[in-house]
C-alpha cells in the first residue's frame, strides 16, 4: 500500500523533519541498512524515491520487485518502507474527500496537534481524531456510500463521527445531514456529512465539544 496516498504534504512539518527546498518541491537523503544505502525522498507533483548502494554508486531497486526474496532484500525492502511510513506520518496530512473535510482535518492538525491515524488495513480511507493526553478518540473520519446512511444515491461521502449527547443526537439527526453515529454507539456519537452542507464554523463547534468529552 503506498503511504502517501490520499495524503497532502505539509510544508512546514517537510522542513521540521529534515527536508530541504528545492525547486517548487522538498528534497531529503537518510541513511537505512546501518548506512550501506541512502535514500532520497523527493516531494511536490508526487512523491519519487531513489536508493542508491553506496558501495557501488548505483540505483539499487531489488527491494522494488516484489518477487525478489532473500533475507538481506527483505532487510532493505521493510528499512525502506518504515522510512516512508515515518515520513507520511509525520510530514503528511490525510487528504480526504472534498474541500470541507480537507480544511477541517488541516484546522484540527493546528487547534488540538492530532493528525488523522489509519488504524484499519482493511478500511486505508478510514481514521480517527485523538486527544494526545488521554489517548480516546474525539473524532472518526470514514468514507462510505450515502444509502447507507438512508440517503438517496450510492456514491461515496466522507463523513465526521462526534461524541454527542442524546439530546443532542435527537435534536440534529435530520437524515440529510446528520445522522446518529454511523459504526459508533449511536445514543453517543453523532454522524455529520462532510460534503459542504453543515457550516465549517459549526462542525468545529462539534469537534469542540466532541474533544472536551474525550477526557
Amino acid at each position: 500500500m503506498d503511504p502517501f496516498e490520499r495524503r497532502v504534504p505539509i510544508p512546514e512539518k517537510l522542513l521540521a523533519y529534515g527536508f530541504e527546498r528545492r525547486g517548487d518541491g522538498y528534497v531529503v537523503t537518510r541513511p537505512i541498512v546501518d548506512g550501506e544505502f541512502l535514500v532520497t525522498v523527493e516531494v511536490g507533483g508526487g512523491v519519487k524515491t531513489t536508493t542508491l548502494e553506496c558501495a557501488t554508486g548505483e540505483p539499487y531497486v531489488l527491494h522494488l520487485v516484489e518477487a525478489a526474496q532473500g533475507t538481506f532484500v527483505g532487510q532493505v525492502r521493510a528499512e525502506y518502507s518504515a522510512l516512508l511510513a515515518e515520513i507520511a506520518a509525520r510530514c503528511f496530512s490525510a487528504d480526504f474527500g472534498g474541500a470541507a473535510a480537507r480544511r477541517l482535518c488541516e484546522e484540527v492538525r493546528k487547534t488540538y496537534g492530532a493528525e488523522p491515524e489509519f488504524l484499519w488495513e482493511k478500511f486505508p480511507e478510514d481514521a480517527v481524531l485523538r486527544r494526545k493526553d488521554t489517548g480516546k478518540w474525539f473524532g472518526a473520519l470514514l468514507t462510505v456510500a450515502e444509502n447507507k446512511l438512508g440517503r438517496q444515491g450510492g456514491a461515496n461521502i466522507a463523513i465526521l463521527d462526534v461524541r454527542a449527547t442524546e439530546e443532542e443526537i435527537a435534536a440534529l439527526s435530520d437524515g440529510v445531514r446528520y445522522f446518529p453515529g454511523y459504526h459508533m454507539n449511536k445514543r453517543h456519537w453523532l454522524t455529520a456529512v462532510l460534503d459542504g452542507s453543515i457550516p465549517h464554523e459549526e462542525l468545529m463547534q462539534r469537534i469542540a465539544l466532541s474533544y472536551e468529552r474525550a477526557k
